[in-house]
């Protein structure tokens, strides 16, 4: 995969750079081969589904890419909160399409940020699958969202109400940076 990452040339205020907590025993659990397909994700690669997993919990960071959490702001528990930011996610970077569109790769699921507020940094492979169920759905009534590429088993346990497996989810969305630079609405140096 050649990757980007167009966010990383933004003032440092925008995210942290971090790398992906590796995982125990990554597990390929579900693929997205259309979506891979239209990512360009190279031949060798999809058909090794140990070297997806890698990739797709973390564990393997591919040249080109750099990990970071972006940080942003937004209505939490009834107020404005100036700064939030990806607490369990990590931005990989963009990878070009078969369109020449660009495309942002991130890892939900992936370990903790400094935006994690305490939490885990992990996630369940219950909401994993389905997240990569409802983005599949919503992609076909034509609604613009997410969509998931990968949820990777983590061999872990992660606690909420009672011990759950944990996963790895990869997510991909048409980047938007391009846009902002072009209207103006960040400073880049």
């Amino acid at each position: 995969m050649n990757f980007s990452n167009s966010y990383a040339s933004l003032d440092e205020v925008f995210y942290e750079r971090i790398r992906p907590t590796p995982v125990q025993d990554p597990q390929l659990f579900l693929w997205n081969s259309s979506l891979a397909d239209q990512l360009m994700i190279p031949n060798e690669m999809k058909h090794d589904s140990a070297a997806l997993a890698q990739a797709f919990s973390g564990n393997y960071i591919a040249p080109g890419s750099e990990p970071i959490a972006t940080a942003y702001a937004g209505h939490q528990f009834g107020s404005f909160v100036p700064q939030l930011g990806d607490g369990r996610a990590h931005l990989l970077g963009e990878v070009l399409d078969q369109s020449g569109q660009r495309w942002d790769i991130q890892l939900k699921g992936s370990g903790r940020t400094s935006f994690s507020r305490g939490g885990d940094g992990r996630c369940a492979r219950g909401p994993a699958v389905r997240e990569f169920i409802m983005s599949e759905a919503m992609k076909a009534l034509g609604v613009p969202t997410t969509r998931c590429l990968a949820v990777v088993n983590t061999g872990e346990t992660v606690f909420r109400e009672t011990p759950l497996p944990g996963a790895v989810v990869t997510r991909v969305l048409i980047s938007r940076l391009n846009t902002f630079k072009r209207r103006s609405f960040f400073r880049i140096s």
